[in-house]
Parts: C-alpha cells; structure tokens; sequence
C-alpha cells in the first residue's frame, strides 16, 4: 500500500514544525520527524493496526505521542493521512 498525503495535511505538518523549531530545540523537530517515519513504515505493513475513530470504519487515529496524533483513511489500494494534530499548539493557530 501506499501512504498519500492529503494538501491539508502537508501544511499541517509544515506548521508543527515551524512552531517546533520556533518553541522547542531542533532535537525535537528530529524526534517529529522520525515519528513520522516510524508511523508511515508501520501503517504500510499493518493498516489496521490503530483504532478506528467514530462511525466511519475507515476512518483511523494513530496517536504517536502524548502530542501528536494522525488521522488516516484506508481504502484498497492507498492509506491517505487527512489531518495531523499537534496538541500543544492553540486552535487558532491552525491554517
């Protein structure tokens, strides 16, 4: 399976790691990266692996860390990330 990323979700990650850069050290702009990586090998091999979230069956959640979590759709042929969230930034702070 494949792993796209959805426009949103790109600019999402783009400003986690323009606000970590900004508000914490570039060891932790690392550590958001290689969550990341870590997330994509994993959700390839097991799409399943991390609960579903509501009513919709596809739709999942993978919580990476206390800060971090992803949202991703499941379909036959490619796993799409919709949303990335970073906890510690503010609502309004979101595109």
């Amino acid at each position: 399976m494949t792993i796209v990323f959805t426009d949103q979700s790109i600019a999402q990650s783009q400003v986690i790691a323009f606000y970590i850069l900004n508000h914490f050290t570039r060891r932790e702009l690392e550590r958001y990266y290689k969550l990341l990586t870590k997330f994509e090998k994993k959700v390839t091999i097991f799409p399943e692996m991390y609960p579903q979230n509501g009513k919709d069956k596809n739709l999942r959640r993978a919580v990476l860390s206390k800060q971090l979590s992803v949202f991703y759709r499941i379909s036959s042929t490619k796993i799409t990330v919709l949303s990335i969230l970073d906890n510690r930034m503010s609502p309004e702070r979101w595109p």
